[in-house]
């Protein structure tokens, strides 16, 4: 079994991370006090004893609530640092972060509060522990397409200040065409495209969401094992699968860790990476995530090191960054092997 320490401290990246998903009940309760929120919850572990969930509907049904808390731009500021803190304490060098503006411009928050704080909290993350993120404008699929669209045109002023857009909330009903008009937009204003897909539903939506939405990384992904030729193509372009173990085995996606199909993705040469997606939730952080499914599907030193270079990879970043970064992760592994 490879320790907890290395796997912690291998150089990796995060890039299927919900921001509104990483608020802790603790955290919850702090920012209903101050900005005057009722909620639903007698104490926090009340809202622990809340996380059990059947299905993603059922966990977004509490998701969505517990965002009500979040009113300011500090709020949002403190949400990002929390979240930015814990990310260099397993590891991360690079985030690559989702956000849903549309479960805050729904409540009148509008952008440059949440934008505003998100960004202030990047920059001085970057300073303090030299960890580089960035925001990825999610729409939201039980929503309209149209919606997605206004979206995109309500964050104008922002679009420099996002690297990708993406699109999560409920998959199954939802296919990736509805919002193709809202992604061309995106990729004609120089975004990137990440979308969720083969999560709950059908191999198909992963090959629509390529197709339609010019998707350069799937988020989740792991129904395309069902379609050989999917798997396939998955390979042959590098298309990378932003996978979250803990997640999948929350809501129902896998009943054991031990059944996951992350390995065997991984052994087929699909580019799957390990990722924490809303880990208050889940529970279970980045380095949680590693941990958990090395040891449920005994991954050796060499597995983990393949994911953490599958997460440098597949970020966003310019080649010459990522080189210095896979050149970080071949230096600590070869220190710790002397």
């Amino acid at each position: 079994m490879v320790s907890e320490a290395f796997i912690r401290g291998l150089p990796k990246a995060e890039i299927h991370l919900h921001i509104e998903g990483t608020l802790e009940p603790e955290m919850m309760f702090e920012f209903a006090a101050r900005n005057g929120v009722d909620l639903p919850f007698d104490s926090v572990a009340d809202v622990r004893a809340a996380y059990e969930f059947d299905d993603l509907q059922s966990f977004l049904d509490i998701y969505y609530r517990g965002a009500d808390v979040l009113q300011t731009e500090q709020d949002f500021y403190d949400l990002m640092w929390a979240y930015l803190e814990r990310a260099n304490q397993d590891g991360v060098r690079r985030a690559e972060i989702f956000f849903d503006p549309q479960t805050h411009t729904q409540r009148d928050i509008g952008f440059p509060v949440f934008m505003d704080g998100f960004l202030r909290a990047i920059a001085d993350a970057e300073a303090e522990w030299g960890i580089s993120a960035a925001l990825i404008l999610c729409f939201l699929r039980h929503l309209s397409g149209e919606a997605a669209v206004a979206t995109w045109e309500q964050a104008a002023d922002y679009h420099d200040a996002v690297v990708a857009v993406g699109l999560d909330s409920s998959e199954v009903g939802n296919p990736p065409e509805l919002f193709a008009e809202a992604y061309a937009l995106a990729r004609a204003a120089g975004a990137r495209s990440v979308a969720h897909a083969g999560e709950e539903g059908l191999p198909e939506y992963i090959t629509g969401a390529l197709d339609a939405l010019g998707a350069e990384r799937i988020d989740h992904g792991v129904t395309c094992e069902d379609d050989h030729a999917l798997v396939e193509r998955l390979v042959e372009e590098g298309i990378p699968l932003t996978i979250c173990p803990l997640s999948n085995l929350k809501l129902g996606v896998f009943e054991r860790l031990q059944d996951h199909n992350l390995k065997r993705l991984l052994n087929r040469g699909v580019k799957v990476t390990i990722n924490s997606d809303d880990p208050s939730y889940f529970g279970g952080y980045i380095g949680d995530n590693y941990v958990a499914v090395a040891e449920a599907l005994t991954l050796d030193q060499w597995d983990l090191v393949r994911l953490a270079r599958n997460s440098i990879e597949a970020t966003f970043l310019g080649p010459a960054v990522k080189e210095r970064l896979i050149t970080e992760l071949e230096t600590y592994v070869a220190s710790l092997d002397q």
